[in-house]
């Protein structure tokens, strides 16, 4: 198999799954454990779920107040997602792929929540007491940061060599 389709192949398996892990924990979330809004299961000292309802984009910021708010935000998050697709299928790289990959499962996740619910399901909830250095989010946030921070890193710090230009020859007179 060519090397190219193989890096794609796999870059399309990493988006299934990270859409797959993120319905699946959202599920639990609200079924098997049937938290409420607001309501949070204590895992570690550090972390909980606390179910929140995020009507907005990242950070909660251009909250969708209305219907046509919302369905503009399934509209643009869904175009996002499709650029994001086609920018990893133009790609070659593994990594610029994963990268890529990992926002494209994680956008389709939250776009799911969005239209399904009219809200993206958030419940990791990291805190050191009451101080919370994020706030409360879910599995495709989570991989949607890694990938930005993945192809942020990659493009600041990884340099393509310049092709090697051959010699010239001295003309001697």
């Amino acid at each position: 198999m060519n090397p190219v389709l193989k890096n794609r192949l796999i870059g399309l398996a990493i988006a299934v799954l990270v859409f797959a892990a993120d319905q699946a924990f959202k599920g639990y979330i609200l079924h098997g454990l049937k938290l409420q809004l607001g309501q949070s299961h204590y895992l570690l000292p550090i972390f909980n779920y606390t179910l929140t309802h995020n009507y907005g984009v990242s950070l909660g910021m251009f909250t969708a107040a209305s219907e046509a708010q919302r369905w503009a935000l399934v509209g643009f998050t869904s175009l996002i997602a499709v650029v994001v697709t086609v920018w990893m299928l133009r790609e070659k790289k593994l990594a610029d792929i994963a990268a890529l990959a990992l926002i494209l499962g994680g956008a389709l996740g939250n776009i799911k929540d969005r239209y399904d619910l009219g809200y993206v399901v958030d419940f990791l909830d990291l805190h050191f007491g009451e101080w919370r250095p994020f706030l409360v989010f879910n599995v495709a946030d989570a991989a949607i940061t890694i990938g930005v921070l993945i192809i942020l890193a990659r493009s600041l710090l990884i340099r393509e060599k310049a092709p090697e230009k051959p010699a010239e020859t001295a003309v001697e007179s």
